[in-house]
């Protein structure tokens, strides 16, 4: 299969360019940056410039592959209004997408967060919630799936909030990102929360799965820890740093801070089950071992 994938050098990216091209797909990047262009090409890929926010351009990538894997997202966390800039781009980069494969039935996987629950761990068969700081992300993907409707195999990848490569990734590496300019390892609230995560290799290979053979309209959850408790989670990040591990107001945090202290596990039971779904490598409190000081 000839695949367009956006967001194809960050850290989820990159594993996805490199598990298609191993195994017998083809890759058409976009890149928005020469640095960017010379790293997918280095990797095997084709590459197509432009940005998440060149509709055409998007399109065009569509229309030219037998498949879609949309993962980019702006990079901008810094404030409420970044964020819901990078949510409404990616909305409409969907939409672009989308649209484009409309009476195909060619496959677009995208990629959410999954969602939270109270009380258990979250299910391939929950909804995405559609309020609240993420909310448009949610309404945005289930567009995408209801395009199911009008010959799309559209389906989405849910990932947790750390997927990790070498330490790095995900909210445990905004963690340890914070607790590198701040001087100190810290985490919300008590700390009992639970965020669940997945090597980024693991994941690659569920967005490969996804785009072979997942029926429309269906989510997936690329979960391998179900719920890592996050004191846990600073307490290797401070021992690695060499730094202080104590409670920090939420707010240190910025738009991420009321999402950081919730609870949320959550379960891969039933994508392990169809797919045929096994995490191989390391978990993330073991690969927060590698963090250098």
């Amino acid at each position: 299969m000839h695949v367009f994938v956006t967001g194809g050098t960050g850290t989820i990216g990159s594993a996805v360019v490199a598990e298609l091209l191993g195994n017998g797909h083809t890759v058409l990047a976009l890149a928005r940056s020469d640095g960017s262009a010379q790293a997918l090409e280095s990797a095997g890929a084709k590459v197509l410039r432009g940005d998440l926010a060149d509709l055409g351009v998007l399109r065009s990538g569509a229309a030219q592959c037998d498949g879609v894997i949309s993962l980019a997202f702006g990079r901008d966390y810094s404030s409420a209004n970044a964020l819901a800039q990078a949510i409404a781009e990616e909305s409409a980069a969907l939409n672009a997408l989308g649209q484009e494969l409309v009476g195909s039935d060619r496959p677009i996987v995208t990629v959410s967060g999954t969602p939270w629950v109270p009380g258990r761990a979250s299910t391939e068969a929950d909804p995405l919630p559609t309020d609240g700081p993420v909310g448009g992300r949610g309404r945005s993907v289930n567009a995408l799936l209801d395009l199911a409707s009008r010959g799309v195999r559209s389906t989405a990848v849910r990932m947790p909030r750390t997927v990790h490569n070498q330490g790095r990734g995900g909210f445990a590496g905004l963690l340890t990102e914070q607790a590198r300019r701040t001087g100190v390892a810290g985490y919300p609230g008590d700390g009992t929360q639970r965020w669940p995560a997945v090597h980024a290799l693991d994941a690659a290979v569920l967005f490969r799965l996804a785009l072979e053979s997942a029926p429309a309209a269906t989510a997936w959850h690329a979960v391998a820890d179900e719920g890592d408790a996050v004191r846990d989670i600073a307490t290797v990040i401070g021992r690695r740093l060499g730094l202080p591990v104590q409670e920090v107001p939420q707010e240190n945090f910025g738009p991420f801070g009321p999402i950081f202290a919730l609870d949320q596990p959550a379960s891969s039971a039933r994508t392990r089950d169809a797919l045929g779904w096994q995490p191989a490598h390391p978990g993330l409190l073991e690969d927060l071992e590698t963090i250098q000081p």
